[in-house]
């Protein structure tokens, strides 16, 4: 561009006349400088020929504007370059990456871009990269852009292919409070708390004691409702399992994991305080949260003990209800604790599981199948990963025969996956249900429910998963990386025999 002009106006050189020479050097002064100081320089020459001063003045405008037109064409390269880059990854950009990636405008403008890319593959994609290409480059601009680990970006990443779970965990849930309809009930409470200046509505249908609060001119967790115990704050989400459990009055239900005691009251309300509800944790730091909640809320019939919840089948049995809210990853509740964004690792979610399991199968195990009104176990966690989910559930399954899923109960909510990534778990595991932050704005959770058939133990005990959690703790403890993933699939193998 900038060389054909300069051809073109060179032919006109020795034409000009004065206005001319006069327009054209104002016309100069939008390109350079430069201009000025050449034409002070010729007249301090006192250079007289009109003509021979023209070509001059001339000469260097061309120069100006040829250096302009060069800097117009390069930047316009550089942003051609730019919208490149926005939809497919450069090979060996490695050591392009720290500065590409510092702009976060950058990064998001390249994940809306991949994203419309891969939606429309045909039109819009390079066939020659694939579409894995894509989603490696997407995973690590998620990973980039929402402050996650690379691992636990793609996970994530693979379970949902949807940004607007990313974006959910950027956002606070709704402040949710539950009536606590052992002192009050919900119509009461909601008029209190409008009178105090609180702005809230229903939950939904689906809860007829949880009330949605979207502002308050007092704190929410300081009113006098609710420390005469008429309330409690609790996520929608930690609702769900105990709707699932169901309790009746008058049975003897074990809630293996209370701490803080939410769940464990609202089971009380449920049952009005009949019955006998032995709350336990096996954090005796925890259990101060758990005590102080029972109290305040008026809870009569709850008996507060400290085990492992796996010794359980030991200790006592004979439970009508169990329900067990695992120990989890946390993936479903980031929005809360960002922390779990890069403080998860590939370890974590095998040692996890491996707990849960043994968990569930003393939960299991822990159940009356002769019970009149019960023989149900309720597993939910606050987690939306495969391993900690259906894997957990599909393994219960295998290693207790005498359980069988049955419907939560729940109006809403996902189905549990049946299959994913090549691995096939039974077509039971639909009864499941999930529940996701950009779905549902609630956090995630999971929430499974069984029914016992009977107490005849399978030949595998909870003792023998018990013992084999001491020789994983060895085998985590080894230095050999190469040793410790060949035993550790040896563990699994066993684990998952009948």
């Amino acid at each position: 561009m900038g060389t054909s002009d300069s051809d073109e106006l060179s032919t006109d050189e020795m034409s000009l006349d004065d206005e001319e020479v006069e327009n054209n050097g104002k016309k100069a002064d939008l390109f350079d400088s430069t201009d000025d100081e050449s034409i002070n320089l010729t007249e301090k020459k006192g250079i007289k020929n009109t003509t021979e001063n023209t070509i001059v003045m001339r000469s260097e405008r061309l120069e100006a504007k040829q250096k302009h037109d060069a800097a117009l064409a390069e930047a316009e390269l550089q942003a051609n370059m730019k919208q490149t880059e926005m939809f497919v990854l450069p090979s060996g950009q490695e050591g392009e990456d720290e500065q590409t990636t510092t702009d976060l405008q950058v990064v998001h403008q390249r994940i809306q871009n991949i994203i419309r890319t891969l939606n429309n593959f045909k039109e819009l994609g390079d066939h020659e990269r694939g579409r894995a290409e894509y989603i490696s480059q997407l995973t690590k601009d998620v990973a980039i852009y929402y402050g996650y680990s690379e691992f636990m970006a793609e996970k994530l990443f693979h379970l949902f292919s949807a940004i607007e779970f990313f974006e959910a965990n950027e956002v606070a849930r709704p402040v949710t409070i539950r009536t606590n309809t052992i002192r009050t009930r919900r119509r009461d409470l909601a008029q209190a708390l409008v009178n105090r200046g609180v702005n809230l509505e229903p939950i939904g249908k689906w809860s007829k004691v949880g009330l949605t609060v979207f502002d308050s001119s007092v704190p929410i967790g300081a009113t006098p409702e609710y420390l005469a115990g008429h309330y409690i704050l609790q996520s929608a989400s930690s609702f769900l399992p105990v709707m699932a459990l169901a309790p009746q009055e008058n049975e003897k239900i074990l809630d293996m994991a209370a701490a803080p005691g939410g769940k464990t009251a609202y089971i009380s309300a449920l049952m009005k305080n009949s019955g006998m509800i032995f709350a336990n944790d096996a954090s005796k730091d925890r259990l101060k949260a758990l005590v102080a909640n029972i109290h305040r809320l008026g809870v009569r019939n709850s008996v507060v003990c400290n085990y492992d919840g796996r010794e359980f089948p030991g200790v006592i049995g004979g439970f009508d209800r169990v329900l067990l809210d695992a120990p989890c990853s946390g993936t479903g509740v980031i929005s809360k604790d960002p922390g779990v964004k890069i403080n998860k690792t590939e370890k974590d979610f095998m040692i996890l599981p491996h707990l849960q399991k043994q968990l569930i199968l003393a939960a299991i195990d822990s159940v009356d199948a002769k019970s009149p009104t019960g023989g149900y176990i309720v597993y939910s966690t606050c987690s939306v990963t495969i391993e900690e989910n259906e894997q957990v559930v599909f393994y219960a399954l295998k290693k207790r025969p005498n359980v069988k899923l049955v419907s939560t109960g729940l109006e809403f909510g996902r189905e549990g996956f049946t299959k994913y990534r090549g691995k096939i778990f039974s077509p039971a595991l639909s009864l499941t249900r999930r529940y996701y932050p950009h779905v549902h704005n609630m956090d995630g959770f999971f929430v499974a429910k069984f029914k016992k058939l009977s107490n005849k133990i399978p030949s595998t005990s909870t003792a023998k998963i018990i013992a084999e959690s001491e020789l994983w703790i060895k085998v985590d403890n080894s230095g050999d990386a190469g040793q410790l993933m060949k035993e550790r699939k040896e563990i699994f193998t066993r684990l998952m025999m009948p």
